[in-house]
């Protein structure tokens, strides 16, 4: 499992001073318009290259720590907190980073990776479900996981469920997703779920016709008292004369 120290990377940045619809000149010079704030400190607008965003971008996980030098000067740990992108071609259009103190905890997301094989995909036909992508956990900014991955082996039938508290967490992070919350699980097939339920409505039609049935030759019918043995019950007149 990676941490946020694990690939430090180095983003350099420009100050800025342009603001509102101004930057546009900038992203057609090729650069991209930024803001670090955080701790009490006041924001400081920023423009950063565009090509070296986008290639940190890919190398970077997405709790990872970076290493920001403003104009040449002494670098300052910043998380990214923020990426606005263009809603057609999802070009970055403006970045907020975040500063970070080593000794203060930060509170994120980390993303979930499945791994391994389960006997439910492979020999049922089902299909993995992630009913969660992710878990919030505490941690110090250099021992922030990028990631926190789980075995599927476990889910050998459409039964059986993975639980955040069956998760693996380090032991220097603070997990804070509720542990009985599903991570994942197999889903049936369209075409096994639809045989299930014909299965059930067959069944349930099977019990019905049973109890709908008429009773044997002799039999009480149900609600009814067997009759007793020996004759007719009651007493009898006299005949005397």
């Amino acid at each position: 499992m990676s941490t946020a120290t694990s690939n430090r990377l180095n983003l350099a940045a420009e100050p800025r001073e342009l603001t509102g619809k101004k930057v546009a000149s900038l992203r057609r010079e090729g650069r991209l318009p930024a803001v670090v704030y955080g701790h009490g400190e006041g924001s400081e607008n920023l423009s950063l290259d565009y090509h070296e965003f986008e290639l940190l971008r890919r190398k970077a996980g997405q709790n990872a720590l970076i290493d920001l030098s403003v104009d040449g000067k002494k670098a300052r740990p910043v998380l990214v907190h923020g990426v606005q992108v263009h809603p057609v071609h999802r070009r970055p259009l403006h970045v907020d980073l975040f500063l970070v103190r080593m000794t203060e905890e930060l509170t994120v997301d980390v993303p979930l990776v499945p791994i391994g094989t389960s006997n439910a995909i492979e020999n049922l036909n089902g299909t993995l479900m992630h009913l969660l992508e992710s878990v919030r956990i505490r941690a110090l900014p250099d021992h922030l996981p990028q990631s926190i991955e789980y075995s599927i082996e476990s889910l050998v039938d459409f039964e059986a469920a993975i639980h955040v508290s069956d998760l693996t967490i380090p032991g220097d992070v603070t997990l804070l997703t509720e542990p009985e919350e599903v991570v994942a699980k197999v889903l049936a097939s369209r075409l096994q779920a639809e045989e299930a339920a014909l299965e059930a409505e067959e069944a349930e039609a099977a019990a019905e016709a049973a109890e709908g049935e008429e009773p044997a030759e002799g039999a009480p019918a149900e609600g009814e008292e067997p009759a007793a043995e020996g004759g007719d019950s009651g007493s009898s007149e006299s005949t005397d004369s």
